[in-house]
């Protein structure tokens, strides 16, 4: 049997590197949990949050109340404010805010993350530049090494330690293996991928067809049709990654289906509670309010369905539900669209013309 280290992690698992300084950009649930999970894996954490009221709170009561009120931190995680105090001393980076904040707090930190290792876990796209999070990376720092964190990961699930899986991509292999060093756990698996943009693209993506699943929800929609609404949601996600340049054998795994089943059949899913509010007849600005929280989806399909028009790819599920989102159409509309979808194929992909 393999010996076990204090922590309860394997010896293989422990810490190659030894003890690290870690930085988590961004105070909501998923950030938290990955700040306390690096902390039980004996790695020196910082977390930060925007206000230092809620910083201070953290520090002092060992527990993020606003997003994870009953889940304790390790005493290890240290919240602040101020990014000379979070980033200085950071060997590695993860940036957990949402896409319309990212690349804000990326300039900001950006004279404290040159040459150190950087990691997008958010799932989103920029309005306006249809910018992927590791994009804003490129675009924004120098010489540093980039990395996304993607897969079905909900925040709650992992806080109660639900055995889970995740996906590191990078074009650097020392990014995989220190992510895996930091992040790697008997309850939280990490597994590598060479495909930022496909990666980085299903975890975009599948934002869209968890609304519309929340949706069929609050409809009470059969089995069947739930199904269909997932297959044919991967099917719209892969037809627009080929013509994007992704490959599309990435939505086949924990980034796309993976995270598909997991936020389109979860209440845990910010995205599928969004959709299960409108379901009900409530307006989006309600809806939005009630979830208190950033659901990536909203805006993720406001740009995935101007991209797709501009460049003639048919996104059957998605046109009908921005219609039922932002021209007041009836949620029966987005059903009803399913049903007349004129392509007859299953499996239509090719592979070719892959971006890297």
């Amino acid at each position: 049997m393999t010996e076990k280290d204090s922590r309860g992690r394997s010896a293989t698992q422990s810490g190659r590197q030894g003890s690290m300084s870690v930085a988590v950009l961004g105070g909501g649930s998923f950030g938290t949990v990955l700040a306390n999970i690096a902390a039980i894996n004996g790695h020196r954490v910082m977390l930060w949050v925007r206000r230092e009221e809620q910083a201070s709170r953290i520090n002092i009561h060992h527990r993020n109340e606003l997003y994870l009120p009953n889940f304790p931190l390790h005493k290890s995680v240290y919240a602040s404010s101020n990014y000379a105090d979070v980033l200085s001393d950071a060997m590695v980076v993860l940036v957990a805010v949402p896409s319309q904040y990212f690349r804000q707090v990326v300039v900001e930190a950006a004279p404290w993350l040159s040459g150190k290792i950087v990691v997008s876990t958010t799932k989103g796209i920029e309005a306006e530049t249809f910018d992927l999070m590791s994009e804003i990376l490129q675009e924004e720092l120098d010489h540093a090494r980039i990395g996304v964190l993607s897969g079905p990961n909900l925040a709650r699930e992992i806080a109660g330690r639900e055995l889970t899986a995740t996906v590191i991509a990078s074009h650097c292999k020392d990014v995989q293996n220190t992510m895996r060093d930091v992040l790697h756990s008997d309850y939280f698996r990490m597994y590598a991928s060479d495909d930022i943009y496909g990666v980085e693209l299903a975890g975009a993506l599948k934002n869209i067809y968890a609304i519309a699943s929340g949706v069929g929800a609050a409809a009470g929609v059969g089995e069947n049709t739930t199904s269909m609404l997932l297959t044919r949601s991967l099917a719209e996600m892969s037809r627009l990654a080929v013509r994007l340049g992704a490959n599309p054998l990435t939505f086949l795994g924990l980034a796309g289906v993976g995270d598909l089943i997991a936020t389109c059949t979860s209440r845990l899913s910010r995205n599928f509670r969004l959709g299960y509010a409108l379901g009900e007849g409530k307006s989006l600005e309600v809806a939005e309010k009630e979830l208190g929280q950033v659901a990536e989806g909203a805006n993720t399909l406001k740009q995935t369905v101007a991209r797709a028009r501009k460049i003639d790819v048919d996104m059957p599920i998605a046109f009908a539900l921005y219609r039922v989102m932002y021209e007041k159409a009836l949620v029966s509309c987005l059903f009803r669209q399913m049903g007349k979808e004129e392509e007859q194929r299953d499996v239509e992909f090719m592979l070719g013309g892959i971006r890297t």
